[in-house]
């Protein structure tokens, strides 16, 4: 359905009872924003009305755009998106917690309490954050290799991989 006003889709669907008529309206966002905002100015702030509910409706719409902004954003190491990661609940590397840190925090400390890690960790494989993230920049870089059938680097990226798996083994 259009909005009434403009071409653009309609979201808002407002029946206005506060008339003689009954009065249905079909609007975008930016229309109902234009319709609710005189009355807004008017209404009295002690009980909730329809226009304040329906103003706190257009507060969501700016939400999910700046949802939909934060989806696009790509760790530079991984390549793994917000939105990807929303999704399958993993990251990709240790380095999105840096890269998506001010989003994590809230989630992390909602869920767990806190924002530290106190645990175990791999007795075996690499320890490190640096070679971790290492590891996964290679292997993400030996994938395109192999895509794009340059088969010298990729091998010349295993070779490198499997150095750094190895002084990991060792340090155990």
């Amino acid at each position: 359905m259009k909005c009434q006003n403009c071409e653009k889709p309609a979201t808002f669907h407002i029946t206005d009872l506060t008339g003689d008529e009954l009065l249905a309206l079909h609007l975008c966002p930016e229309c109902a924003k234009q319709y609710l905002q005189p009355e807004t100015d008017q209404t009295s702030m002690a009980a909730p009305t329809l226009t304040g509910v329906l103003e706190q409706q257009l507060k969501l719409e700016q939400t999910a755009e700046d949802l939909k902004e934060l989806d696009s954003k790509q760790c530079p190491i991984c390549g793994i998106s917000f939105y990807e990661f929303r999704q399958e609940g993993r990251l990709g590397c240790p380095h999105d917690y840096v890269f998506f840190g001010s989003e994590l925090e809230p989630l992390l400390v909602n869920v767990h309490g806190d924002n530290k890690h106190v645990g175990k960790t791999p007795k075996r494989g690499v320890c490190d954050t640096e070679s971790q993230t290492e590891l996964i920049r290679l292997r993400r870089e030996m994938k395109e290799a192999i895509e794009e059938e340059d088969y010298e680097q990729a091998s010349q990226l295993r070779d490198r991989i499997r150095k750094i798996e190895g002084e990991g083994q060792d340090d155990h």
